[in-house]
């Protein structure tokens, strides 16, 4: 979960096109309370990098925290913005 200035900023296409980079499956969708949501699955390097680009987010965004929870993999393929 992604919390701040994160809606409106092209933040979950940005998300989209970095974890496509690094070979991350998932999901990102904005929710009612104005944070981004995202499941990302993969190497846990790759993972790893994805969320570092979520802690600061594009330009024009101003991340404030970033709520990381490790989850069983569901077997994702492809990056889909919800």
């Amino acid at each position: 979960m992604i919390h701040g200035r994160v809606q409106g900023v092209f933040f979950r296409d940005t998300l989209r096109r970095i974890a496509e980079r690094h070979g991350v499956s998932g999901w990102a969708r904005n929710t009612r309370e104005g944070t981004v949501e995202a499941i990302l699955e993969g190497d846990g390097d790759a993972v790893e990098q994805t969320i570092a680009f979520a802690r600061k987010g594009p330009e024009g965004a101003a991340v404030e925290r970033v709520e990381v929870r490790e989850e069983e993999p569901e077997g994702l393929t492809g990056f889909a913005i919800r």
